[in-house]
């Protein structure tokens, strides 16, 4: 009974982090006027929206109610964020590593979920499996924009 409450305290937990990204996103798509940077950010946030969606749908299935909130240190994210994108403006470079910090937050949460001792179906642990190896593909991308923007800045 124990190993089913740590899967959904574990699985909260992703949805949380994937609802931070969300809003992230959405900070970052609004504080640029840049239509390449809105495409990738919309797409992002759309990726962490369906994330969230099927890790809603595991909980449902573990006889737990659909995750809507997001993580304390998400909140605190987002005020440091605009806090940071009121002092330097639209600036891309900012931006995206501002994004960056993000990813790299996503990435651990997953990267901790997989390596947890909390017993989990395989199924299961593939679907998280998966969407980690796509967040580190957008992570990539977000860098990759970043370092273009640092040479550039």
């Amino acid at each position: 009974m124990q190993q089913q409450e740590n899967l959904k305290t574990l699985l909260n937990d992703l949805v949380k982090i994937n609802n931070d990204r969300v809003a992230g996103y959405q900070k970052a798509f609004d504080a640029t006027d840049d239509a390449d940077l809105q495409i990738l950010f919309k797409r992002l946030q759309q990726e962490s929206e369906e994330y969230a969606s099927q890790l809603n749908a595991e909980l449902l299935k573990l006889g737990d109610e659909p995750q809507t909130d997001s993580t304390m240190s998400g909140k605190l994210y987002r005020t440091w964020m605009d806090m940071k994108i009121a002092f330097t403006g639209e600036d891309r470079y900012a931006i995206l590593s501002s994004c960056e910090y993000g990813e790299d937050a996503i990435k651990r949460a997953y990267e901790d979920a997989l390596k947890s001792d909390t017993s989990m179906p395989y199924t299961l642990r593939e679907l998280i499996a998966a969407q980690a190896a796509s967040l580190r593909k957008a992570h990539d991308t977000i860098k990759a924009s970043r370092d273009v923007e640092k040479i550039n800045h």
